[in-house]
């Protein structure tokens, strides 16, 4: 009877560690592992620097960002369609845009991304017309990511690097705009100085020298 009471007790007790394994195992089903999650998020990440900017599917961006997507610009937060706007104008500005990712880090929703933008200026943009200048700068971008879409972002680089880069591309155009201008502004005041000198000849020599403003003044009504 005594034995029969231990094979019980542990029968009970082998049920019973049993049962909670399987509950830990099922707990461990349910919620995501997070680095598995970490992960995924770096793979959204991943997409906006592959599918967007280097091949060019703008399109992709409903699968990639959250509606209620907020850029948090230094001059203030911009919508998904204004982000999306700049984009567009970017790819459209450098043709030949590539992006390269150097650096990424992920820590629960949050992606951490440092890349590399090279790309060749042939079409307007920058607020400048097509200058043909290689621009390449770095920048770092962070991401939070929720329930696999983008659902806020903050990014900065340097944008005097790009238009340093533009100015130095250009600047045997700009220096020779410049003389140009300097020779004009030099010759200008002479030439008008010159024109203004042969109408006064003109008209002087165009007077008679009997008919001076004192000698009409002087003469009779019936002279004039």
């Amino acid at each position: 009877m005594r034995q029969k009471s231990c094979g019980t007790r542990r029968a009970l007790v082998a049920a019973i560690i049993a049962g909670l394994s399987m509950q830990n195992a099922l707990v461990a089903a349910q919620e995501p592992d997070p680095v598995s999650r970490e992960e995924e998020n770096k793979a959204v990440a991943m997409r906006v620097f592959e599918e967007i900017f280097n091949q060019k599917k703008l399109e992709v961006a409903s699968e990639i960002y959250s509606p209620e997507f907020v850029n948090h610009g230094i001059r203030g937060d911009v919508s998904l369609q204004e982000d999306q706007a700049a984009a567009r104008s970017e790819i459209e500005a450098f043709p030949d845009l590539r992006m390269v990712v150097e650096l990424a880090v992920a820590q629960g929703d949050f992606v951490t991304v440092v890349w590399r933008f090279r790309g060749t200026h042939t079409a307007f943009g920058y607020g400048l017309p097509p200058t043909g200048a290689r621009i390449e700068m770095r920048g770092i971008t962070v991401w939070r990511i929720v329930d696999g879409k983008i659902r806020d972002e903050w990014t900065s680089f340097n944008e005097l690097t790009a238009y340093m880069q533009v100015l130095r591309h250009l600047r045997w155009f700009l220096l020779g705009l410049l003389l140009a201008l300097t020779l004009l502004a030099w010759k200008v005041p002479k030439l008008i100085r010159n024109f203004r000198r042969r109408n006064e000849t003109q008209t002087t020599r165009a007077i008679p020298k009997g008919n001076s403003r004192e000698a009409l003044l002087r003469s009779p009504p019936a002279q004039r």
